[in-house]
């Protein structure tokens, strides 16, 4: 099964809209985009995405990628 991954488009100000379009470039993820994932608090304060429906955040976007691949591979052992 294809990990999901859910971005906000209310929090790519951090920078996730990067994240999500080298998410979406790879065939083995689900990425969806939402106009809101009604998560206000979190999305203002810093970036993160849901993977296979649990929320993952990090203090950069870079670091949220890096966050994004270590939730599916620990899904994946």
């Amino acid at each position: 099964m294809r990990p999901i991954i859910e971005f906000c488009a209310g929090n790519m100000h951090h920078g996730t809209d990067h994240v999500m379009k080298n998410l979406q470039g790879d065939p083995a993820y689900e990425v969806i985009e939402y106009g809101c994932l009604g998560n206000c608090g979190e999305c203002y304060l810093f970036p993160f995405a849901y993977v296979n429906g649990e929320i993952t955040a990090a203090e950069t976007a870079d670091k949220l990628y890096d966050a994004i691949i270590q939730m599916i591979r620990s899904y994946e052992q």
